[in-house]
């Protein structure tokens, strides 16, 4: 059991349209209890949209917990039990209004371990069609293009702040060489 922790107790406190909060009671290896608040999630996907002259898409955003508009590569929630391949095609096709040739693993994210099991997978799309925005109701965002070297230079001088984009655009720019 060295480096675990035994799950003894769980009570669900909340139970919300995106996330369900738990109270759980956890055994240390040392046999001491101690209480663990999870923050249960779906998960997401986001997608890397790199055109023919390595622009990326990005979209920006209000985003309501920050209280600010921010700048971020397409993404979306999982629904529970989805494909997440099916899901980042459905993202990019919803708020670029892109369809793509390539669709390309690039790994997940665990973005904040300790209390939430949200992943985050990543893709890259190659080889876009353009076509209309198919926006969820009540989603609004613009679509902007950035090179994907600007893009790069924009994160390592904290102007993006996502953790996601930031991580998925630098996988992107290490894998391709660029």
């Amino acid at each position: 059991m060295h480096l675990e922790e035994k799950t003894i107790a769980s009570e669900q406190k909340f139970d919300g349209r995106i996330v369900k909060l738990f109270v759980d009671k956890a055994e240390l290896e040392n046999g001491e209890t101690v209480v663990r608040e999870v923050i249960k999630h779906p998960g997401g996907v986001c997608v890397v949209a790199l055109d023919g002259e390595d622009n990326v898409l990005f979209v920006r955003q209000f985003r309501y917990p920050h209280q600010r508009v921010l700048l971020e590569i397409p993404a979306g929630k999982l629904e529970y039990g989805e494909d997440h391949r099916a899901c980042g095609l459905r993202e990019l096709k919803e708020e670029t209004g892109c369809t793509c040739d390539e669709f390309d693993y690039l790994g997940c994210l665990i973005p904040t371990p300790a209390y939430d099991s949200e992943i985050i997978h990543m893709y890259l799309a190659r080889g876009l069609h353009y076509g209309a925005q198919k926006l969820d109701e009540g989603e609004f965002l613009d679509v902007e293009k950035i090179p994907l070297e600007k893009a790069a230079e924009m994160i390592m001088n904290n102007e993006i702040g996502d953790a996601k984009t930031q991580l998925a655009i630098l996988k992107t720019k290490l894998l391709l060489g660029k």
